[in-house]
């Protein structure tokens, strides 16, 4: 495989800027990829309280390992910023789109896990369906049109879980189950026309806000499971981002239209590590450990 198997590749990564997202753009990255990383937070205005991190450190981080990262505000909630977000695209890369990762979340703090859906704030769980479906939907509708036009591309929706259970908070599961049947729904849309949707979910991720919630950094990370033991079967953001750029690189990656993929399950089927060398893999450990209790 090529050191830089992504080389001439345009992606936009839909909520780059933490998480799942910033992982994914800077791997990318790493492969050789032009990366639009969009978002909210920026460096003149942070748009989440009590996070520093912006587009511009995301888009950055993508140059410094190789790739080229230009960071765009944008609201995905609004139609306006993100039809502006692809006719930029498609000029500045003369139509041109590979990949584009749905990543866009911002639920975390409207989510009550303690109270049942009749008790718990009805504008803040539809906000979150705003947030987390609404703009999906949105970013995919003007994004997949650039792949259409060239017969080949790759949408993926990150997740979370791999199945339709519910996930312990009405609206919060409700968005991520939608997000899984998007994927799928679209795979149906677009397979004719050569353009490839899947959903893709991480196992328990090692957050910049996860790491803050245990206290600890990157460097200490494993102390986190003495407050928490599933803590150690945790992933940083850059496993799922080695996982879309494999998705990403792959010539047959057709066939997997519609799945809904385990970051970790991916990982071992290419013989990809997280950044520490280990290959956690959620779906195994919950099967035998979780699971069980």
């Amino acid at each position: 495989m090529s050191e830089k198997p992504l080389q001439g590749t345009v992606a936009v990564v839909a909520g780059a800027t933490r998480g799942a997202g910033r992982g994914i753009a800077v791997s990318l990255g790493e492969a050789g990829a032009t990366v639009y990383c969009t978002g909210r937070s920026t460096r003149a205005h942070g748009a989440t309280p009590g996070r520093p991190e912006t587009i511009q450190e995301t888009a950055e981080l993508v140059t410094a390992r190789g790739g080229k990262g230009i960071p765009v505000r944008v609201d995905h909630t609004v139609e306006a910023e993100v039809k502006a977000l692809f006719d930029r695209v498609g000029e500045e890369q003369s139509g041109h789109l590979d990949l584009l990762v749905n990543d866009i979340w911002g639920g975390d703090p409207l989510t009550n896990w303690q109270q049942p859906f009749w008790q718990h704030s009805l504008t803040d769980g539809l906000h979150i369906q705003e947030l987390a479906v609404k703009t999906h939907m949105i970013t995919s509708y003007y994004g997949a049109p650039l792949m259409l036009e060239r017969g080949r591309g790759l949408i993926i929706e990150i997740t979370d879980g791999v199945d339709y259970n519910y996930r312990g908070n009405l609206y919060y599961s409700l968005a991520k189950v939608s997000t899984i049947h998007l994927a799928q729904a679209m795979a149906a849309d677009l397979k004719p026309h050569g353009v490839t949707a899947l959903a893709l979910t991480p196992g328990f991720l090692r957050s910049e806000a996860v790491l803050d919630h245990f206290g600890v950094t990157e460097a200490n990370w494993l102390d986190g499971a003495k407050q928490d033991p599933h803590f150690a079967a945790s992933e940083t953001p850059c496993y799922i981002g080695r996982v879309v750029a494999a998705l990403a690189a792959e010539p047959h990656v057709a066939a997997r239209a519609g799945q809904v993929l385990m970051s970790g399950d991916v990982a071992r089927e290419y013989g990809l590590t997280d950044i520490d060398g280990r290959q956690p893999n959620w779906s195994i450990y919950y099967a035998g450990v979780l699971a069980a209790q």
